[in-house]
């Protein structure tokens, strides 16, 4: 099997999809009239920005890939494509998920998908990468594990109260 992305490159995915995550949860903490649920969803917005500076530093660490383009900005095209077809979709769609959720139990189902589908997105990628990139790609896998962990505990919370 050929090798199509670097770990750099599935960084900036991860930084996409992260930034629709944040959007996602704080639409849900602008919506929300419950000052409990607004209190987990500002935090779960903070985490996906923890997120967003843990991708970017291991960004930073490896080190940006910059493969020639036919024409201007078509590589951050492609990556867009990338975060747009995934898990949190594109930005504006992450916004109207968090708009449409009929409960803080709803949203936190939404949020605790969108981590497995990262998993699972993460781990697939791992056949297109080198041997090199995988470490990062596995420390990308155990960040999102953590907040899969995370949100489990949480809706635990909820659905106690």
């Amino acid at each position: 099997m050929s090798i199509l992305f670097s770990g750099s490159e599935l960084l900036e995915v991860a930084l996409g999809i992260e930034n629709n995550g944040a959007a996602f949860y704080q639409t849900l903490a602008e919506k929300t009239k419950n000052k409990d649920a607004k209190a987990i969803y500002d935090y779960l917005a903070g985490e996906e920005k923890k997120h967003l500076n843990t991708f970017q530093s291991m960004l930073d660490s490896v080190g940006k890939y910059q493969p020639p383009e036919s024409y201007p900005g078509e590589y951050m095209l492609y990556l867009k494509s990338l975060v747009d077809n995934t898990v949190f979709t594109d930005l504006a769609a992450a916004q109207q998920k968090a708009e449409k959720t009929s409960s803080e139990i709803d949203a936190l189902d939404i949020g605790m998908q969108a981590e497995k589908d990262s998993i699972l997105f993460y781990a697939e990628m791992q056949n297109f990468v080198g041997r090199a990139d995988r470490k990062v790609v596995n420390k990308i896998i155990d960040e999102e594990k953590s907040h899969l962990r995370r949100l489990s505990e949480l809706k635990q919370v909820v659905q106690r109260s």
